[in-house]
């Protein structure tokens, strides 16, 4: 029986609760009411499931809403009733009922059909905040709009492996309301075709890139996900944290206290606090005031300093600004005595991370190219013309940034002293940028020196692709073109060797 019939019948119905369970049905089954012309008093409420029973009785207090008032005592009698009579409701009293409804309290359905019933019968002031009702009813509606917005900024979504299927992005979340289903519309908006699922200890949809699917509860708690990124992501988090700027209280007021214990970084804030509370905070901004420059004050060349000494450990360098933003300066690695130094651009994210060259999946293709060349990876020495990772955030991604010319002169300074610690007789150039480092000019271009060796300082520069960008070729015929590139070069490095030294033009 659908809830509008059973409405019809309930009057007659002997004490036995009128099951709804959204406010499609609840609205159906208001409308037979009120032109059955049946006072609030005499409806009992209750769920499909038979469980609660919500009678029309005034709720108890409860921490987000205005209950507690007293029922509504009118000074004016009430008009009749117009038994069979289609009521007209405002679009917006239908509206603020519609989000009142996903206000989580035992008698919402009662509450308000009592909203409703007054309405209809010229009390419309029950739309107002002065009026008791009108005042917890927007309490409501303004609970729920928090919970919305509290939904859409700490919901964290992990990442799970691309081999474990859909979906590619799980989340959970704890909501003190029933607003799972216009939340998940937002993100629906929001994340186009990816695949993803909201878990609630009631609820759960599934988007899986066209339909969005809703479910009971799949997950028990954050506990149920693992992200492999959310390491990189607290890293990040560490790097940025300002103990000289920490406001507990501040921070507890901004983020109520329910929303931390599901958010990554909530494991790792009680420890930073309490540092800054150590005694991290007096010195936290000491690094960051001593880079400042200050004002310029002209002096004479006698009472000038000297030349501050150059950096002598990478761990130190301070010659851009890179270092700031990554995990730790990457060196070269390698024979020391190979006469071959292969010279790529940058590390990468995973570089960055370990501390090495090439281990990542421009690391993976090179190893390819040794084999496919027949060289073994111990025998070369390899760097980059750049120590540290540059990069941009793209979600919890870091996603590779080109350096520019500054900053490659910059790092010039170590990648001299690993040519004259090694004293190859052959450079091998990856991509542009190594290969303006290598070669001190800004202005030289990649097809230029393809397949056309060079000699440089007393050394031979071998130009080839650099393996990110074989990665990035879209076909397949190109991709193997420029893998084939690669190989050919560094053989031609290998018989380089065997040339005798040429004198270099004056």
């Amino acid at each position: 029986m659908s809830p509008g019939a059973a409405a019809a019948s309930f009057v007659a119905a002997s004490g036995q609760p009128l099951a709804v369970s959204d406010f499609a049905e609840w609205r159906e089954a208001a409308r037979e009411l009120l032109k059955a012309g049946v006072p609030p008093e005499a409806v009992s409420w209750g769920t499909p499931e038979g469980g609660d029973l919500f009678s029309g009785a005034p709720p108890a207090a409860g921490p987000d809403d205005n209950a507690g008032n007293p029922p509504l005592q009118s000074s004016q009698p009430p008009r009749p009733a117009n038994p069979g009579s289609s009521p007209r409701v405002p679009r917006a009293l239908m509206e603020m009922l519609q989000k009142a409804a996903c206000f989580r309290a035992p008698d919402r359905w009662a509450f308000l059909y009592r909203v409703l019933w007054r309405w209809t019968r010229g009390e419309h002031d029950v739309q107002s905040p002065a009026d008791p009702d009108g005042s917890r009813l927007h309490g409501m509606v303004k609970a729920v709009r928090r919970e919305e917005h509290d939904m859409h900024a700490y919901i964290r979504f992990r990442e799970r492996p691309i081999d474990a299927g859909p979906p590619r992005f799980v989340a959970w979340f704890e909501p003190r309301h029933d607003v799972l289903p216009q939340v998940a519309q937002h993100f629906v908006a929001r994340m186009g075709k990816v695949s993803w699922m909201i878990a609630t200890p009631d609820a759960s949809v599934l988007w899986d890139g066209n339909t969005l699917h809703n479910t009971g509860p799949l997950m028990s708690s954050a506990a149920d996900l693992d992200d492999a990124g959310e390491a990189l992501w607290l890293t990040y988090y560490r790097s940025i944290f300002n103990p000289a700027r920490v406001n507990a209280q501040l921070m507890q007021s901004h983020i109520p206290s329910r929303f931390w214990k599901n958010l990554p970084e909530g494991a790792i804030v009680p420890s930073l606090v309490s540092q800054a509370e150590l005694g991290a905070r007096k010195i936290g901004q000491v690094q960051a005031v001593g880079r400042r420059s200050g004002a310029t004050i002209p002096i004479s060349a006698e009472a000038a300093q000297p030349d501050r000494e150059q950096p002598s450990k990478l761990d130190e360098c301070r010659r851009c600004e890179l270092w700031q933003y990554a995990t730790q300066a990457v060196g070269g690695e390698g024979s020391k005595r190979s006469p071959i130094m292969i010279v790529g651009e940058q590390p990468g994210d995973q570089e960055d991370l370990a501390g090495k060259p090439f281990v990542g999946p421009a690391g993976k293709l090179l190893d390819r190219v040794f084999a496919e060349a027949q060289v073994d990876r111990k025998s070369i020495y390899l760097t980059n013309a750049v120590k540290h990772f540059k990069w941009e955030p793209r979600g919890k991604r870091r996603l590779h940034k080109t350096p520019v010319q500054r900053e490659v002169e910059a790092c010039h300074y170590w990648l001299e002293k690993e040519l004259a610690a090694v004293k190859p007789k052959v450079i091998v150039a990856m991509g542009s940028t190594a290969l303006k480092s290598v070669m001190r000019k800004g202005t030289v271009t990649l097809k230029d020196f393809l397949g056309k060796p060079v000699r440089v300082d007393g050394c031979w520069v071998v130009t080839i692709y650099h393996p990110s960008y074989v990665l990035r070729v879209p076909d397949e015929a190109s991709k193997h073109e420029a893998f084939s590139v690669m190989v050919k070069g560094l053989k031609l490095a290998y018989e380089l060797l065997e040339r005798p030294d040429v004198p270099e033009p004056e």
